[in-house]
């Protein structure tokens, strides 16, 4: 072979080589398979062998202090509010108009113990009270306050005989809402430690519609004993 042609040939196949071309391999990270779970799956998914907790709230319901009540409802409501009401310091409405009374009722109480001439005296007006709350206007929750605070305040002062003035509660448009805070009344007196009797008013304080209030004189504080 010419080596001419030998030489021009090597030149040819030395230019028509092509440098190796690298290719760097292209990383794919792994498919999520929740890319394709709307968000409703996702939370579902996470949230897998978790329980819901329930929590229970306690709702502080304020009481219609005008609201109707009648034997049913009454009754139910002890139900429902079991012995823990019963023995709770606090006045019970509940416990109350359990034991409802009529517009003209004598109301009469008293405690062992109390001597039968004390009572009488009590109840023939004997013995003047020193002390008064006219409940006339208010509403259960006012008169079971004013109801509170005249006790407290006369037995602070040393009293022992006080009057409150309930009304007969006569209503003309709702019969069945007569003798409500009578009832309430004579029912919170009796609940109350420190009342030891209780009477209806002779004529000249009110009748039927006051009661006269026999309290528990108040014990005065060892530290004021220890100064006298």
């Amino acid at each position: 072979m010419n080596k001419k042609l030998l030489s021009d040939l090597k030149k040819t196949l030395v230019a028509a080589q092509v440098a190796p071309i690298v290719v760097k391999p292209k990383i794919v990270p792994p498919k999520n398979p929740d890319d394709d779970l709307d968000d409703a799956s996702l939370f579902a998914k996470a949230t897998k062998g978790v329980q819901r907790l329930v929590i229970e709230e306690t709702v502080s319901v304020k009481t219609n202090l005008r609201a109707k009540w009648d034997e049913n409802t009454v009754a139910r409501r002890a139900a429902a509010e079991g012995a823990a009401d019963m023995a709770h310091e606090a006045l019970s409405d509940t416990v109350a108009l359990l034991n409802p009374v009529s517009n003209e009722a004598i109301l009469s109480f008293r405690r062992t113990g109390i001597q039968q001439g004390v009572f009488k005296k009590l109840k023939d007006g004997q013995l003047m009270w020193k002390a008064a709350v006219d409940l006339h206007g208010c509403t259960v929750e006012q008169a079971r306050q004013a109801v509170l605070d005249i006790i407290f305040e006369a037995q602070n002062e040393g009293i022992t005989i006080i009057k409150i003035v309930h009304g007969k509660g006569y209503r003309k448009d709702d019969e069945t809402q007569a003798g409500l805070l009578k009832t309430c009344v004579n029912g919170w007196l009796q609940q109350h430690r420190s009342v030891l009797a209780f009477h209806s008013a002779p004529p000249k304080d009110g009748g039927n519609g006051a009661v006269m209030v026999l309290l528990k004189k108040q014990q005065p504080p060892k530290n004021a004993e220890e100064k006298r």
